[in-house]
């Protein structure tokens, strides 16, 4: 495999990025190809067994619990995967979009949805994140070809503008009460199979979910979540967010530009 591909240039249009500031997400296609995908799948699918702590039996999880497998930082655990996680193909359509010169690496985040797994509630992932910015994005790679009934990532188009349900975690109450005012308010759901090698970016605020994997295959997703190089800590505002703060970004300090080893500089 040319691992020198990863730090090619995939160019955007401006249709495309005037496409994903509408909207908040964006789907790209042919990001990388099966030789790249085969390369990463087999090493994230290694590290998600040795790392994953999950021994409850799937029908005795909460709602969360039944969503995913979720293994954090992988490109601390492994060489490999740092590659991917750090390169310059991905960390540059993400600088792009967001229309800044550089970004930093928030966190990783490998997502596996086992056969027969649950629905992943509506949320917006920056209820999470202790981020004094909007410029936050996050590249969901599927790492095989995902149909409908995989439970690929949905979004629903131009939905940053709401403040309602940004005050849920991701839950049972998130999915009813987001589900209901989304559709009150008339905004598109985009739910789309994902074709081999097309990643998505969808921004901090936007309410996504995903389906249940209602086939015999794990559904294998690596993410990439990145932040304005300029971003700063904000004062948490629950403790999710504190959480955060001291696992992701320790040592940062409130006001200040995010700069710590766990958050490198990509482009």
């Amino acid at each position: 495999m040319n691992l020198a591909f990863l730090q090619e240039t995939y160019l955007l249009s401006a249709e495309q990025i005037a496409f994903y500031r509408t909207n908040q997400f964006i789907k790209l296609k042919n990001v990388f190809d099966q030789a790249t995908l085969d390369h990463f799948g087999n090493i994230i699918n290694a590290e998600v067994a040795r790392l994953s702590i999950m021994d409850t039996p799937l029908e005795e999880r909460d709602t969360y619990n039944k969503a995913f497998l979720q293994i954090f930082n992988l490109w601390r655990e492994n060489e490999e995967a740092k590659k991917l996680v750090m390169s310059k193909r991905l960390a540059q359509i993400a600088a792009d979009l967001m229309g800044v010169e550089k970004v930093r690496i928030y966190h990783d985040q490998a997502l596996f949805k086992e056969p027969g797994g649950g629905f992943t509630p509506w949320h917006a992932d920056q209820y999470y994140w202790p981020l004094d910015t909007v410029n936050t994005v996050t590249a969901w790679i599927p790492l095989q070809a995902t149909p409908l009934e995989m439970g690929p990532l949905e979004f629903s188009a131009k939905s940053h503008q709401i403040v309602f349900g940004r005050d849920l975690k991701i839950g049972d109450e998130s999915e009813e009460k987001i589900r209901q005012n989304l559709r009150i308010n008339n905004f598109e759901h985009v739910i789309e199979p994902f074709e081999l090698g097309e990643v998505s970016f969808h921004s901090g605020w936007v309410f996504h979910r995903a389906g249940a994997n209602q086939t015999n295959q794990m559904r294998k997703v690596m993410t990439v979540i990145y932040m304005d190089a300029e971003t700063r800590l904000k004062q948490p505002e629950n403790k999710n967010q504190e959480n955060d703060w001291h696992t992701w970004c320790p040592g940062a300090e409130i006001g200040a530009v995010i700069d710590t080893p766990l958050n490198p500089v990509v482009v």
